[in-house]
């Protein structure tokens, strides 16, 4: 029986974006690991419109072994996507998402599947212990306890898409049709059987990180704005308050006048006030802007992602891979 048309237990999602520098040595620790697991397997490499030797680094995986494949998108899409990709193209019963940069550290794999074995659904990754700088810790911690605090999900503190999915999980994950992808919500949204684990979170290998700043942002407010209306509901609580003070400022006034005989002066007080209340209304914009905003991308109905070029997968499993709205 040839590998494709083999029974896959275990599939492992990569998204790969100019990781030239670490790929070499995440072939030789995911290749010694995954082989140790006894398990028929599958890594499925989602080149995220790399501009260095990304590509044919993961084309030379495939050569020495056919169980690596390679999915390369015609642009950068984003992390989010990328890994949305590799679920759509995974084929075993057991999805493992992880990134590239080899901060999710592929000794870890095993106790992810030992845990799928006792029956859990989901495994996610937690860091126990993060490398990056004091700022970027903070940023990622501060966001967290935000998410969690304003959520309707109850989002497990610094999990993020390092985690082993059933492919009953995975399923339902490939029917949204979301735009702007937050996997690890999503994830959460589906339910079943989940539990959580503690791995130390390894520096970079090489290399700088690719989500930037502004990254981060984004994908913080897709992770706030996609599931909590706190937001919506904080501006209406706003406009409501600005109104009372309104209201209660304007009958001191009344009473002011007509029991003092007091003259109502200052230019200055109704310049303030009419800044504020601007400021109050271009922030309610805002916030409103940023829903309206996904309401357009997700009407347009764009393809998740464009593929430019597949590598060792049949045509079936292309096929099963581009099916679909992606």
């Amino acid at each position: 029986m040839s590998v494709s048309d083999e029974s896959i237990s275990i599939s492992v999602v990569i998204p790969v974006f100019n990781e030239e520098e670490s790929l070499e040595q995440l072939y030789e620790r995911l290749t010694a690991v995954i082989e140790g697991l006894g398990e028929s397997y599958e890594v499925v490499f989602v080149n995220d419109g790399s501009t260095d030797r990304s590509e044919a680094m993961l084309t030379d995986f495939h050569g020495r072994n056919p169980r690596m494949k390679v999915v390369s998108f015609s642009r950068n899409f984003g992390h989010q996507v990328a890994v949305t990709c590799g679920m759509d193209f995974a084929s075993g019963d057991a999805v493992i998402v992880m990134d590239g940069d080899l901060q999710d550290p592929p000794e870890v794999l095993p106790d992810l599947v030992a845990r799928w074995r006792e029956g859990y659904e989901v495994v996610y990754a937690i860091r126990q212990e993060r490398k990056e700088n004091v700022f970027k810790r903070a940023a990622y911690r501060s966001f967290y306890w935000l998410l969690n605090k304003v959520s309707y999900l109850d989002i497990p503190l610094d999990s993020g898409d390092f985690s082993l999915i059933d492919r009953r999980v995975v399923n339902v994950l490939k029917s949204m049709p979301e735009r702007n992808r937050f996997v690890r919500g999503l994830r959460t949204w589906a339910g079943f059987r989940q539990i959580g684990y503690e791995y130390a979170r390894e520096a970079r290998y090489a290399g700088n990180s690719k989500y930037d700043f502004a990254r981060l942002i984004s994908l913080a407010l897709d992770g706030l704005v996609s599931y909590s209306y706190v937001p919506l509901r904080l501006v209406s609580n706003i406009g409501m308050l600005v109104s009372l003070s309104a209201l209660g400022y304007m009958v001191y006034l009344l009473f002011a006048r007509m029991l003092g005989d007091v003259t109502i002066q200052g230019w200055v007080s109704t310049v303030v006030i009419v800044l504020f209340l601007g400021g109050i209304q271009l922030l309610s914009l805002g916030v409103i802007g940023e829903y309206v905003g996904r309401i357009f991308d997700e009407v347009k109905k764009r393809p998740h992602y464009v593929i430019r070029n597949v590598v060792g997968l049949s045509g079936a499993e292309a096929a099963r891979g581009d099916s679909g709205d992606h």
